[in-house]
Formats: structure tokens, sequence, C-alpha cells
């Protein structure tokens, strides 16, 4: 039987998102009454958030279905310092006009899972280069600096284990804790909020807010972490053999999302299904007591219901059908990752490894050339066994397009123009 009352609460650890909560009893009791209000800080490191970020999002969107208000915190300031969470060394600078082109990328992941408006439970988009920009250093120090002690900043275990390795820890990193529990104290003074969520790697940046709140305002806050996800085997969530799965689509096309999903560990689905997906707990539990060969429906639920979320429905069924066809009659669809080339260059012949490289199925020629080795590359399910194949214009088929395969999983198309 659940601890909480709350919907909200009570959802995330019926799903298994909680890790940590700084005031149980107290959190519960708001969530239970009125509209609570909480936040999640995205920093703008690249152009689009990966399925790591995932797990965040999703806690939102929970929080709106429950009666909430979700406000996505961009954090425009604290990416011109960085993050050095669980970090070995410095992250490198961006500069302004950077930073902003990747927050325009990342604002198109929110908008399939949050209602954004001005009602009482929309979603808001902030950016805390608004204020934290305008802070002036001495005012900074004066308002917020006082209430933090270097026996504590030290004992945070991204710093303390930099500083026994002896390696640098910058003071522009050690001031990123006072900027991020500036922004719990600054959305609780603009928009009442109250809570916090994040990683449990964000557990001591949490906490330093949900303090900073009470010293500096006298107010109640809270924060609540979710478990860090790995895989099954151990792997980190959202990572592949190809890099990270983009939640965008012009960085990782509808259908790679689906086979990503699609190819999740055995042991992995019904976690999977409870964390990334809306579908009820009890359908969840019919799909996670699927044995043997069938669990293959489960993951193929799975992979429907994570790509509909973020892609739509349609998105969903043709990745499905392009699956079905390349993994069943080994055919061609149009549905899979497609890039262009001019026939020009398909008429003069170009090597099947550039093509490849071209295609996103291997980082260069060479690795392309590797995968030839060991038996993975097949052009229109053909064998390649030559490392200096080439690929002409003869090889195009129905459509003007030619597939490629690397591996049993991963497949493209090559499309004259």
């Amino acid at each position: 039987m659940s601890q909480y009352r709350s919907d909200f609460l009570n959802t995330l650890e019926a799903r298994g998102y909680i890790k940590q909560v700084t005031h149980p009893v107290e959190l519960d009791a708001y969530c239970a009454n009125g509209v609570p209000v909480a936040y999640i800080g995205f920093d703008a490191t690249a152009d689009s958030l990966h399925v790591g970020s995932l797990l965040q999002i999703m806690m939102l969107r929970h929080l709106q279905k429950a009666g909430g208000k979700p406000i996505v915190l961009m954090g425009g300031g604290t990416t011109k310092v960085g993050d050095p969470t669980d970090k070995e060394k410095s992250r490198p600078l961006l500069t302004n006009e950077q930073i902003e082109e990747n927050i325009a990328g990342i604002k198109k992941a929110f908008e399939p899972f949050l209602t954004f408006g001005d009602g009482p439970t929309d979603a808001v988009m902030v950016n805390n280069d608004d204020w934290l920009s305008k802070l002036g250093y001495v005012d900074l120090l004066r308002e917020v600096g006082v209430h933090f002690t270097i026996n504590t900043m030290t004992k945070q275990e991204t710093v303390a284990r930099r500083l026994n390795n002896e390696q640098p820890y910058t003071f522009l990193e050690f001031n990123y804790l006072i900027m991020q529990s500036y922004d719990f104290l600054e959305l609780f003074r603009q928009h009442e909020c109250r809570l916090q969520i994040g990683g449990s790697d964000q557990w001591g940046n949490i906490v330093g807010g949900v303090d900073l709140v009470h010293k500096a305002d006298g107010g109640d806050a809270y924060g609540l972490t979710a478990h860090l996800i790995t895989t099954a085997s151990g792997g980190k969530m959202g990572k592949t053999a190809d890099g990270a799965v983009w939640l965008n689509a012009d960085r990782k096309s509808p259908y790679e999302y689906w086979q990503f999903w699609r190819n999740t560990e055995d042991a992995d689905v019904g976690r999977f299904l409870r964390l990334f997906t809306g579908l009820s707990l009890d359908e969840i539990a019919k799909l996670e007591s699927l044995e043997g060969a069938e669990i293959n429906q489960a993951k193929i639920a799975l992979a429907n219901a994570t790509t509909t979320l973020l892609h739509g429905a349609d998105a969903a069924q043709d990745a499905e059908r392009a699956a079905s066809a390349v993994f069943g009659a080994g055919s061609r669809d149009e549905a899979l990752p497609t890039t262009n080339i001019a026939r020009s260059e398909l008429e003069g012949g170009i090597l099947v490894a550039a093509a490849f490289a071209l295609a996103g199925l291997s980082k260069s020629n060479g690795e392309a050339r590797r995968l030839i080795k060991q038996g993975a590359v097949r052009i229109n399910d053909d064998l390649v066994s030559d490392e200096n194949a080439t690929l002409t214009a003869a090889d195009l088929g129905e459509g003007d397009a030619v597939k490629l395969s690397a591996g049993k999983k991963r497949h493209a198309l090559l499309k004259a123009f």
C-alpha cells in the first residue's frame, strides 16, 4: 500500500520513479491540496535532449495529469558555467549564440508531453538567464552566498572526488550549486514553486535550493529525485553503439527511435513500460508476464507507446510497419531513415563505405570497412565482402532508393534525386 495519499506521489511511487524525498509528509500534503507547482531544470549543452532526460519529462507529465503545474526551466544562465556534477573535468564553455540555438532545439521535445498555456495547471517555460545574468556579483554574495558554507560544499561527492584526486575544480564550477539554488528561490518568488525534481545525481544541488528558500525567505520547499536509469546489463540509458538516442526527429528519426525501444532487453521491458509510457499498470502487468518469444509483443507495445508519445500514432504505426517489412519480408520501406544523394554521384560510383558513413550507419569510412570485414554490411539484403566495393545507379531499385543494412537491426535508405 502506498505511503502517499496525493495522486502525483502515489503515481510516481507505483511506477518506480522515486529515489529520495526531502520532506515526504509535508510534500504529500502540498501535492494533495490545491495546485502543486514543481520544476525541473535542463541545461542547454546540445540542441536536443536525449532519452536520458525522458524520465524527468515524464514526471512533469504525471504532475500535470494529477492537477499540478509544471515549470520547465531552461538553463540559459547555468549552461554558461556548466554543471560539474559527476564530471571528472570541466565542461567546455559555449558561446551565447550556441546556447540560444540549443534552447531553440530543446524546446521542441516538451510540446508532445505537456500542455503549455496561461491556465492554472498549464506548463510554462522559463530561462534562468533572465535573472542570473542580471545579478550583481556583490549582491549575489550578500543575498545568497551568506547561506552557503565551504564546509558543506566541499563534502559534495563530485567536489570531494575531484579534490581527493587532485583534479582541478574551478571557482566557476564551484558557483554552480549557488546558481541552481538561486533558481529555486527565484521560482519560489515568481511562481510560488515549492518543489524541485531531478535525477539522484542532483540531490546535493536540490537540497541546497530547498535550504536557500527556507533560509532566505522562510518558505517551505521540497526536493524529489528519481533513480538514475541503467539497463539490466549495466549500460547507460539512452546510449547505443551509434551514440545518444535524441528526442528531436531531425537527430533521430521516428523509425530509429521506435527501434531503440523495440530492442529493449527482456529484463527491462516492464520497468520501461512503467517509466516511459502512459499505459495503465494493469495493462503493463499483463505485458510483463509474457515469456519466451511472446516478450516481443511487450517490446512492440513499448516501442509503439513511447513513439506515439513523442512523434504521434501515425509515426509509430509507420515505424512498426517498416520494421515488419524489413525484418519479416526482407523488403524496403519508405519509413526507414532516408538520406538523399545526387544521382550524378551514383552514376560515377561511390564506395559502399562512404555510403554507410553518409547514411549515418557508421561514423566514418574506416568504421564501415571494419563492418564489411565482420560480414555485417548488406546492400539490398545482399552481403558485401569487398572493403572497396562501390555503389552505383544500377543498385537503385523501387523509388530510386537502395537499402543499406549494418547488422540485423540497423537499416537506412539512400535515395537518388
